[in-house]
């Protein structure tokens, strides 16, 4: 048992790294061009990152305001539910 395991695993071994040099070769057959394509998403990336920069600087002062006014906003009239309940509660009727 312990031997089939052994062969087995020899074979799936070997059938990995033929597998891992042909992506390798793969990849290296076109590295020219790959180069220019990594190069250019990186930089497309860094320019949307410095654009989602600015717009954070420039929007978040209002965005803290508007949650602050909202925190700020409290009703202080009690709900005619919650009267009714409270009185129904304490077995008072009205």
């Amino acid at each position: 048992m312990k031997q089939a395991k052994v062969e087995a695993q020899g074979l799936i071994d070997s059938y990995r790294n033929e597998k891992q040099d042909e992506f390798n070769n793969m990849v290296l057959s076109k590295g020219g061009s790959e180069g220019n394509a990594s190069a250019k998403l990186q930089a497309d990336t860094n320019s949307d990152i410095q654009a989602m920069q600015s717009l954070f600087q420039r929007n978040a002062q209002k965005a803290v305001d508007v949650l602050l006014s909202k925190c700020c906003e409290v009703s202080l009239e009690v709900p005619t539910a919650r009267i009714r309940a409270t009185q129904k509660a304490a077995g008072i009727t009205a």
